[in-house]
């Protein structure tokens, strides 16, 4: 009987060769676009679409415009709680209106990680500030659902679209993590807006029903609680001036806000001689001009002691900034001289120590600009937020996620990941007091933000998911 062939055949080392260079060059080039294809569907063209949509919920036609528990914020949160659950989270609005979507993954009882941002906004808004971190976090966790992974996931996974960060409508802050962070003082529910409607009444409008004391049951365990990212627009023009789309945060200034009331004595613009005078519009002036020559010159007016010290006053030179933003007038009419001017003060600085010394000035010398005038003048405390360091482990972690993403999105190595500070406030800063905090910031035109000519790329929004994604992908 004939023997059979021996069915293996020697293959030459220059075909062997040639096929590894026509996988490496021909084929995986190819694999790879179009995995990165699949992905930008959901990471980039679903998610800028969302965008334009979450964009065009507002109060006013003229403009964009969301604040707490309005009835496009109210709007908002139905339609991020649906593209929630199209990701496959169980959703709930909670007493605050903040909008939750979570999976528990494959161990419910593990510590769980929290990714958020808000869903508010400034009057005359963009359409990035807060809803970009939202929609990256959910179309993330969409990739994973359409892969068949999110209940692979090691721990759970939480997103929070947080109703309230601007503090437009009630003049305070972060109503919605600091819910969650159980840092909101339970006096913050009878604090009421320029129509009289407390933060509790403005939520029973909506049928939510909150007392003092089932806000402090809306804090969360911190012994339940992994860590917390928060994807940002910068704000900012250094991502942009660098060239990259993603950089990572490694701290958030400090911030105070107060309010200033000046009272004078109201009467005829053309009777009232100049001299004789009590007008609070010249007095508010005077103040924010002296204002204005303190927060760019600090080291010229603060004298130094153990607490204001030197490298208190050079942090100082390079984080402080000092804002008035607002400022309205009683009766405001041209020919009346003002009987009453109030105007807002923002101020923020990395360096807790030193931005308590500039208020410490700031106010003796308003109180003795308003002695001079004999005009009487109250300074109010609005807001206070002390400086917060992110984590560097959890820190660690988000930027390598965010290297892999750009070296997913690119055929070349990039450049490494900046790190910056950040002088915006965040929702990360109330989060710090119930756990470890990371943030990622994305690159956006001309660093403009609270402004319609805010925008991010449509690359740079796909950068913001993809980085995301590779975080989660490190919980599998």
């Amino acid at each position: 009987m004939a023997s059979r062939p021996n069915s293996y055949v020697a293959v030459p080392d220059v075909f062997l060769s040639f096929l590894s260079f026509f996988l490496l060059i021909i084929i995986l080039p190819h694999a790879l676009a179009s995995t990165n294809n699949g992905l930008s569907e959901i990471l980039k063209d679903e998610a800028v679409a969302r965008l334009i949509d979450l964009g065009k919920v507002s109060d006013t036609e003229e403009y964009l415009e969301r604040t707490f528990q309005s009835p496009a914020s109210v709007r908002a949160g139905n339609l991020i709680r649906l593209w929630m659950e199209d990701a496959g989270l169980l959703t709930w609005v909670d007493q605050m209106g903040n909008v939750h979507g979570r999976h528990e993954g494959l161990n419910p009882s593990e510590k769980a990680l929290l990714i958020g941002s808000h869903l508010d906004t400034v009057i005359d808004a963009g359409k990035f500030d807060g809803a970009l971190g939202i929609i990256s976090a959910v179309s993330a966790l969409k990739v994973l659902k359409n892969r068949g992974m999110l209940g692979k996931l090691r721990r759970p996974v939480e997103v929070i679209a947080f109703s309230d960060e601007e503090g437009v409508r009630f003049q305070s802050t972060f109503l919605g993590s600091a819910a969650i962070a159980g840092v909101l003082p339970v006096s913050t529910l009878h604090v009421h807006d320029k129509s009289g409607v407390t933060v509790q009444g403005a939520l029973r409008k909506n049928s939510i029903e909150i007392t003092e004391q089932n806000l402090t049951q809306l804090k969360y365990d911190p012994d339940s609680v992994f860590g917390y990212i928060e994807v940002h627009i910068e704000q900012g023009p250094v991502l942009e001036t660098v060239g990259l789309p993603l950089g990572l945060v490694k701290g958030i200034a400090g911030q105070t806000r107060l309010r200033v009331t000046v009272k004078g004595s109201q009467g005829h613009a053309g009777t009232v001689p100049m001299k004789m005078r009590q007008d609070p519009m010249a007095a508010a002036a005077e103040m924010i001009v002296f204002m204005e020559s303190l927060c760019k010159q600090p080291q010229d007016y603060l004298s130094y002691d153990s607490q204001c010290t030197t490298s208190a006053v050079q942090s100082l030179a390079g984080s402080l900034v000092c804002t008035v933003g607002e400022i309205s007038t009683w009766p405001s009419a041209s020919n009346v001289i003002p009987g009453q001017v109030t105007f807002t003060v923002d101020v923020r600085a990395m360096d807790d120590l030193g931005r308590e010394a500039i208020i410490y000035e700031m106010s003796n010398r308003m109180y003795h600009i308003c002695d001079k005038r004999s005009v009487l003048c109250v300074i109010e405390r609005k807001h206070d937020a002390n400086g917060v360091a992110c984590d560097p482990e959890l820190s660690s972690k988000l930027k390598s996620a965010a290297y892999t993403a750009l070296k997913r999105l690119s055929d070349e190595n990039p450049d490494e990941v900046p790190v910056l500070m950040s002088g915006a406030g965040h929702d990360a800063m109330a989060m710090s007091h119930l756990t470890k905090v990371a943030m990622l910031f994305v690159r956006c035109r001309g660093g403009v933000s609270h402004s319609p000519a805010e925008h991010v790329s449509d690359d740079d929004v796909w950068a913001s998911g993809m980085a995301v994604l590779s975080f989660l992908e490190t919980l599998l």
